[in-house]
């Protein structure tokens, strides 16, 4: 997360001896309470965007089942045609995507297939890098497509920050800002003030700014000065959210599953967060992939469903979309240690109630590869410009920094 120049000794002194704690990760919140940041006409729409972290293989994921060049380059890897989960007679789901299997034929899902872009790279940390910023290293890359995002919203009343990552991971570049602070919080309880935490706060409310303070530019306290009424109410909220939360949903025991969990309470407690970030990793399966690849697989698809059945039970479904992607696919054929390496196009996936669901755009071609991956024939941010313009409602042109067409992702209101 960002962390900016302030004296945390100093800060602590100015606020009452060290009594004031609120707790997202393990530093100060120096941007906790960013005020929420909305577009006025869809400000109810809600973005929860789980990256793949190491290179999803797209091609044991949305199987082209009936297909012999599958077969052909996968000689230990491929899914039995009888264990696919048919979405058509050419494709299907992995067996462990039950739950995401469910959510299509429930009207909640939409597969993008052959996301991509041109000149792919392979590099883990290049090609993620490209799906943050939506550049390349050759120009200037201080911000992400997210981050940018943020701040095109107009403002809103509320005190809530605009975005969340929750995890343990390092903040995704994808929501890095030249103006807007994104917290990090690895659990619900960093979300809430501790203790005496609400009464020594308002008496920093009351307290001026010291002149030491306005002269070194100190903007830590004077930002919590100024928002110390909001990080109240706040925290109220997901406190009484956190204590009156009930739900017949059986989320699963997996850290993923319970990151959902807890945007689910963040959204019942009525906070006016716009994006949710998680990570799920372990994606980069270069040896004995099948079984790590089910495993991960089945962790992210019973986690979505659950969510978002969670979300429909609270009517909430018609607002929240869960976007998923990884940084590249993985190469057609497999490699001498039964796993693959790395590739290039792969499947997004889109879910919730506000889409137009199925399969979208054309499957990739086994029999037309270059230099041995899939052509993409989507580039990933069309797919950000649909989400940009058609669910979050902001102009995906200054945010993307360039033109790019939309998709037929989202059900016309």
């Amino acid at each position: 997360m960002f962390h900016q120049p302030t004296n945390r000794r100093r800060f602590l002194h100015a606020s009452g001896g060290g009594a004031l704690a609120i707790g997202i990760g393990s530093s100060l919140p120096n941007c906790f309470l960013q005020a929420a940041e909305s577009a006025s006409s869809d400000e109810d729409r809600i973005l929860v965007v789980v990256q793949l972290t190491g290179g999803n293989d797209g091609l044991n994921t949305v199987i082209p089942y009936a297909d012999d060049a599958y077969r052909a380059a996968r000689t230990t890897l491929a899914v039995p045609r009888s264990e696919v989960l048919a979405i058509d007679d050419h494709v299907g789901f992995h067996p462990s995507l039950r739950g995401m299997k469910d959510l299509l034929e429930d009207g909640q899902v939409a597969v993008v297939q052959g996301v991509g872009y041109e000149n792919p790279n392979r590099s883990h940390f290049e090609s993620m890098d490209i799906w943050h910023s939506c550049v390349r290293k050759d120009q200037p890359r201080t911000d992400g497509w997210i981050g940018r995002a943020l701040e095109q919203f107009t403002g809103a009343d509320g005190g809530d920050v605009p975005a969340l990552h929750l995890g343990q991971q390092q903040q995704p570049f994808a929501l890095a800002s030249e103006t807007i602070r994104v917290p990090t919080v690895k659990q619900l309880e960093a979300f809430q003030l501790r203790g005496s935490d609400s009464a020594a706060l308002r008496r920093l409310l009351n307290a001026p700014l010291t002149p030491a303070v306005e002269q070194s530019g100190d903007d830590l306290l004077g930002f919590l000065q100024s928002s110390t009424q909001g990080a109240i109410s706040a925290s109220q909220r997901v406190t009484a959210a956190a204590q009156d939360y009930q739900s017949d949903i059986d989320y699963p025991q997996s850290q993923l599953g319970e990151q959902l969990r807890l945007v689910a309470q963040l959204i019942s407690a009525g906070m006016r967060t716009r994006v949710y970030y998680l990570q799920l990793d372990g994606f980069d399966t270069h040896a004995q992939q099948g079984d790590t690849h089910a495993i991960l697989l089945r962790q992210w698809s019973d986690a979505v469903s659950a969510f978002l059945g969670d979300m429909k039970a609270r009517d909430h479904s018609d607002r929240v979309c869960v976007m998923t992607f990884s940084e590249f696919g993985r190469r057609v054929a497999e490699n001498a240690s039964a796993g693959t390496d790395h590739g290039a196009a792969g499947p997004m996936f889109l879910c919730g109630g506000g889409l137009n669901t199925g399969l979208i755009g054309k499957p990739p071609r086994l029999d037309d590869l270059e230099q041995g991956d899939l052509k993409h024939s989507v580039d990933f941010r069309s797919v950000y410009a649909s989400v940009l313009k058609d669910w979050l409602g902001t102009d995906p042109d200054q945010v993307l920094r360039g033109h790019y067409e939309t998709l037929p992702l989202f059900a016309k209101s």
